[in-house]
Parts: structure tokens; sequence; C-alpha cells
């Protein structure tokens, strides 16, 4: 399989997170792909010309992250990452919507912040993004406490959301005020599959 990747994506590397912790790792390539080159193919695989994007071994191009990690999660016979049923199932879809969320948000304030002209970026729009990660980290701060050990899609979603916002956004100091969720990723991010695919800008 190859795996169409940046590397200070946050959504690929959540995807390299599940092949490791899959056990999966010596069959998924990574293909470093620039999706703003002028002269990229990646339309040929993602017709939304965004990373990442899965190349199975029978030539089907999957996209985006919770599909290819879900894919993934079908292939080993370990501990799923995506419980098949029941209510642990739907509490583990919810945290990876709101670590999704998280990097939506984050990834929206950048290009604002950074990649747009700054006579017309929109000061609005980027409280709107700050507001939806603060809302996020607070919940967050509030529920991490009942994870325990588990550190299936959701935990994985959250610890590549909180490795982004280090990255693009270290000022803001998410720890500050969440004293909780930062013990709690403390230990997420010395995990062997996240500290190997720690972002490089």
């Amino acid at each position: 399989m190859k795996l169409r990747t940046s590397p200070t994506s946050p959504y690929a590397r959540k995807c390299a997170v599940v092949a490791m912790e899959c056990g999966l790792s010596d069959r998924v390539e990574p293909v470093p792909t620039n999706a703003f080159a002028a002269d990229t193919d990646l339309g040929k695989d993602n017709p939304l010309g965004k990373v990442p994007c899965l190349i199975t071994d029978g030539g089907e191009a999957l996209f985006d992250s919770p599909v290819i990690c879900e894919y993934l999660d079908s292939l080993h016979d370990g501990v799923k990452l995506f419980p098949a049923s029941g209510g642990t199932r739907w509490a583990q879809l919810r945290l990876q919507a709101l670590g999704d969320g998280i990097l939506d948000a984050a990834v929206a304030k950048r290009v604002e912040t950074v990649m747009r002209p700054e006579d017309k970026r929109w000061p609005g729009w980027i409280e709107r993004q700050d507001a939806a990660i603060r809302r996020a980290l607070d919940l967050l701060e509030q529920e991490c406490g009942g994870w325990g050990s588990d550190f299936l899609i959701g935990q994985i979603t959250v610890a590549c959301a909180l490795g982004y916002l280090d990255l693009r956004f270290k000022d803001d100091d998410w720890r500050r005020t969440r004293p909780a969720l930062a013990g709690w990723y403390a230990t997420a991010e010395v995990r062997p599959s996240v500290a190997a695919s720690a972002p490089k800008d």
C-alpha cells in the first residue's frame, strides 16, 4: 500500500499512527506529496487534491483520514481501534470528530493568518476558529480523565490535534488552563507511534 502524505499534515499523521498501532507500518509506503505544487499529480488519486490518500494493494484510492484509518484497522487481528458496535464505538467516533474538528479549525486559522495576503484576512473568521478550538479543548479537559489507558481512534485523533497546535500555534499555550489534558498528552506523546510520527516543519 502507498500513503500519499506530507510531513506536517496532521490528518496524514493520524494514518501513520494507526498503521503503527495496527502493526502495518511495513505494509504502508509513505509517498511524500506536495498538494500545493503546480505540477502535482495528486488529483489523479484524490480529486479533492488533498492528503492523505491511501492506494490499496488492489489499486483503489481511499480518502480521507477517517476512511483510511478504519480501512487499516480492518486489516489486522489485534485490538480494534474502531470498536465494532455499541456505546464504545459511538464514543470513539464522537471523539474522533472532536479531534478532527480541532484540526479543521486550526488549519483554517493557519490558512487565514499565514497563507492569505494580510490585507485580505478576516479577523472575525480567525476568532471563530479560535473559539471552536478553545471550546473543544475545554471539553477534552473535562473528559480525558475517563479515558483510562485507552488509545483508540478517538485518542489518536486528539493526540494528533494537540501535536498540530504545538507545531503551528505554540504561543497559544493550550496547556495553561487544562492541566488534566496536558497530563494526558505528556503520556501520549511519548508513545512510540506518536513520537515516531511527530511532525517536522
